[in-house]
């Protein structure tokens, strides 16, 4: 009986690892499309040339 549950305990672990991988390459992929977009439609600053619209 213990190794049927720690079999299904690893796989129930497995399973949730492969969800938050897929969910953290969602957020890397929509953070890259935020980039490029401030990156190609960035504002003019007040000196005459063109800055971030992010602040770090």
């Amino acid at each position: 009986m213990v190794p049927i549950l720690l079999v299904l305990l690893l796989a129930l672990i497995l399973f949730g690892a492969g969800f938050a991988v897929k969910v953290l390459w969602w957020i890397a992929l929509a953070v890259l499309v935020l980039w490029l977009l401030g990156f190609f439609v960035r504002g003019t600053t007040a000196g005459g040339g063109r800055g971030r619209w992010y602040r770090w």
